[in-house]
């Protein structure tokens, strides 16, 4: 399993929000640059970017810079999300460098338009499926689907999906714990690729994902308020992926849930 660090973009500046919400967001770093310098230097194989503007339907054109000097700065892929609900926005996201473009709202409302996403670019469409006491939110998680997450999984995958990205909404940004329970299900009942999201606080959260996710298709967990509040280092997150943490040490580990 390893680790993608997230970057949520908001007008420019590195944020986090609490359950998604657009009114409750802390800025971490006025320079996102410098920050995606660091997950690359501490080892990241791989930068999770939200454009948080986009994903609202406000003006992205300063995310849309930073998000390319990332990818131009950088070896490091990116895969990036929030409000791409076109295959234009898409073809947008590509034309920056991107490595992968999730979407989410679209693959409720308009799961054609995947499918013509999914013709053009293959497995580098990943779907986001972000769900509250089980139901898939859409809308910068302003809107209830009206579906299951389970069965938006399985209707993806039988489009040609290969990877989705589960986020348990009440737990983003909460360093609550990850929703593991859900996640190894999706995993299992859809065959897809998953990718674990939302609610990580500790190093003790990915070993435990990483033991009940063992012999499942959980490859991934994005990891971010817990990096920006110094819970863990990224090394140590990684090495706690990869199953060679024994010995880590309560030091690298601290801090109760919050």
């Amino acid at each position: 399993m390893h680790i993608l660090p997230a970057i949520d973009l908001q007008q420019g500046r590195c944020v986090r929000l609490a359950q998604g919400r657009a009114d409750a967001a802390t800025e971490y770093s006025d320079d996102p640059l410098e920050v995606a310098r660091s997950f690359a230097r501490d080892g990241a194989r791989e930068l999770h970017v939200v454009d948080l503007d986009a994903a609202f339907g406000r003006d992205n054109s300063l995310n849309s810079k930073v998000l390319e000097r990332i990818v131009m700065m950088l070896d490091v892929p990116v895969q990036t999300g929030g409000g791409v609900r076109s295959l234009a926005d898409a073809e947008h996201r590509f034309a920056l460098g991107v490595a992968r473009v999730v979407v989410g709202t679209i693959a409720v409302e308009a799961p054609h338009e995947v499918e013509r996403m999914i013709e053009k670019f293959g497995a580098r469409i990943v779907v986001g499926i972000d769900a509250r006491d089980g139901e898939v939110m859409t809308r910068g998680w302003e809107q209830a689907g009206k579906i299951a997450a389970l069965e938006l999984a399985q209707r993806v995958e039988r489009a040609g999906v290969e990877q989705i990205v589960y986020t348990d909404v009440s737990r983003d940004g909460m360093l609550s714990g990850v929703n593991i329970e859900q996640t190894v299900r999706l995993a299992r009942e859809s065959g897809l690729r998953v990718t674990a999201s939302g609610g990580i606080a500790s190093l003790d959260d990915i070993i435990a994902l990483r033991s009940a996710a063992r012999d499942t298709t959980v490859d991934s967990v994005i990891v971010g308020k817990a990096l920006y509040e110094n819970r863990f280092t990224l090394p140590d997150a990684i090495i706690a992926a990869s199953g060679n943490d024994d010995g880590h040490s309560d030091e690298n580990n601290h801090g109760d849930d919050a």
